[in-house]
């Protein structure tokens, strides 16, 4: 739900083995699925899905086993109310998205019980209508959000493993989700602020100072509501990105020049509503916030009040 790099490069490797998938996209990138089938470049072997089902009618598919929601976070509520004719009664429906609100918003629309969190580490982009590019990375970790065991989600992985895809389970999927936020939204912002490729924000000593002060806000949050992240989680999400290729760019970075929507309500923004709920100033992400409101709704679009 959602043919983006993300979801049309698992979509692609689970229907390699057999998995019945429909490709649910729209304008060019759905046409040219249709016409050409859906081509994946990647390090680890391209992949060609011809023909490809592909529509951008949810109601045409019909109950199906698992939705895999790559939607943007801006698009996520409406995407969660066109999948109510996929449900059935064990129906997955995977948040692979980058902030910690996607599970609460499809829950509320799609009932709770559907709802499956989900952290990809996995790098792609959309290189051409119907053309996906794989760059780096090939892992996806799922959980029920209660942290039961999940026969569901067993067969789902064994699949997606066996589709080539570095697939876990976790028994601690909100704590997952909240440690990816933890590194996303702090270099997100900082990727989108200054611009530059990685290199450029760890070589500049009041730069790479701001990284970490990010990051203690988000672990300020997540303690008010209850999530277990540590002083270890922040040394080890800077030592992972010190280790990050110097070429690296936040995808809030790219979709700021590119001139198209950002997800930025969702990533510091997000930290900030959350702080602010509990009391907590968060001043990093509140300049974030602050920067990059004004592109939020890309360009020649209306800023949103």
């Amino acid at each position: 739900m959602g043919t983006g790099a993300i979801g049309g490069y698992v979509g692609a490797r689970l229907a390699t083995k057999g998995a019945d998938v429909t490709f649910i996209a729209r304008g060019r990138h759905l046409a040219a699925i249709r016409e050409r089938g859906l081509q994946i470049q990647s390090p680890l072997g391209d992949v060609h899905i011809d023909p490809a089902a592909a529509t951008d009618d949810p109601a045409a598919v019909g109950p199906v086993d698992v939705v895999l929601l790559g939607a943007k976070l801006y698009d996520v509520e409406a995407a969660a109310r066109a999948i109510p004719p996929m449900l059935g009664a064990e129906t997955a429906v995977v948040c692979i998205q980058n902030g910690v609100d996607a599970p609460d918003i499809v829950g509320r629309v799609c009932g709770r019980a559907h709802v499956v969190g989900g952290v990809v580490m996995i790098n792609g982009e959309i290189a051409a209508p119907g053309v996906i590019r794989h760059n780096a990375m090939n892992r996806l970790t799922v959980g029920e959000l209660d942290g039961s065991p999940s026969g569901r989600l067993e067969r789902f992985a064994a699949l997606a493993s066996a589709a080539g895809i570095e697939t876990a389970l976790s028994r601690e999927i909100g704590l997952e989700i909240w440690r990816k936020f933890l590194l996303l939204a702090p270099m997100a912002a900082l990727s989108a602020m200054t611009r530059v490729p990685l290199a450029g924000i760890r070589q500049h000593p009041e730069t790479w100072r701001l990284a970490e002060q990010g990051m203690r806000e988000v672990v300020a949050v997540a303690h008010a509501r209850g999530i277990g992240l540590t002083d270890e989680d922040v040394q080890r999400t800077l030592a992972l990105v010190e280790g990050m290729p110097a070429t690296w760019r936040a995808s809030l970075a790219v979709d700021l020049e590119q001139g198209r929507r950002l997800e930025v309500e969702w990533l510091s923004g997000a930290v900030c509503r959350l702080g602010q709920a509990a009391g907590i100033d968060t001043p990093f992400h509140r300049v974030a916030l602050g920067a990059l409101r004004p592109h939020a709704a890309g360009a020649g679009a209306a800023t949103p009040a």
